[in-house]
C-alpha cells in the first residue's frame, strides 16, 4: 500500500486490455490521463484472476515513479452488450428463467481461452459443466484457471450441462447476500 496517502485516488474507467498470462493489463480513466497499470495480484485481492476487456472498473490508484498503478479494485461491471442471447443454445430459452436458476458453487476443471471453452464441476457432483468464453465475457471475466472457485448458474442445454452465468466466487457470495 502507498506510504503517502495523499497520492491515493479513486477513479472509474474501462479496462483497455488485461492478459492473465502476462499478469497485468491497463485501465483508461473516465477522467483522462495516463493508462493505469492493473496487476493480477490487485485483481486477485478482489477475488478474480481476470477481467474482460471493456469492463467498467472502480479503482483506488497510486502515483509511482513508473506511472499510475491500481492498488485496490472496488467494483467491476461487465462490458455493456445487447440483449441478444450469448449463445445460440440460449436463443429459445426465456432469459428471466435462465437467470433465476440458483447460483451453485463450482471449481474450474480446465479452461482454454484459445479454444474458447472449458469445464467445471459443481461441488459434490462428478458431472462436467460446459463453460463458453462468451458466457465468461458477459460476466466480466476473460479467462479461468484450473482449481479456481466460481459461482455458476447451470442449465440442461442441447449438448448437456452448461453454465449460463459465471461469477468469481467472491462476487457470487456478495450476490447471495443481496
Amino acid at each position: 500500500m502507498a506510504e503517502d496517502l495523499s497520492s491515493l485516488h479513486q477513479i472509474r474507467g474501462l479496462v483497455k486490455w488485461f492478459d492473465p498470462t502476462k499478469g497485468f493489463g491497463f485501465v483508461v480513466s473516465d477522467d483522462g490521463g495516463p493508462d493505469i497499470l492493473l496487476h493480477v495480484n490487485v485483481l486477485r485481492n478482489f477475488g478474480q484472476s481476470s477481467v474482460a476487456d471493456g469492463a467498467e472498473v472502480e479503482l483506488v490508484t497510486h502515483q509511482t515513479d513508473r506511472g499510475v498503478q491500481a492498488v485496490e479494485v472496488l467494483s467491476i461491471t461487465p462490458p455493456v452488450r445487447d440483449d441478444s442471447p450469448v449463445l445460440s443454445d440460449f436463443a429459445e430459452l426465456d432469459s428471466d428463467a435462465l437467470y433465476s436458476e440458483p447460483l451453485v458453487p463450482a471449481r474450474v476443471k480446465w479452461f482454454d481461452k484459445g479454444k474458447g471453452f472449458g469445464f467445471a464441476n459443481v461441488f459434490g457432483r462428478d458431472e462436467d459443466v460446459f463453460l463458453h468464453v462468451e458466457v465468461l465475457r458477459q460476466s466480466g471475466l476473460s479467462e479461468l484457471q484450473p482449481g479456481e472457485a466460481l459461482g455458476m448458474r447451470v442449465i440442461d442445454g442441447k449438448r448437456g450441462r452448461m453454465a449460463v452465468e459465471v461469477l468469481a466466487w467472491e462476487a457470487a457470495l456478495l450476490e447471495q447476500r443481496d
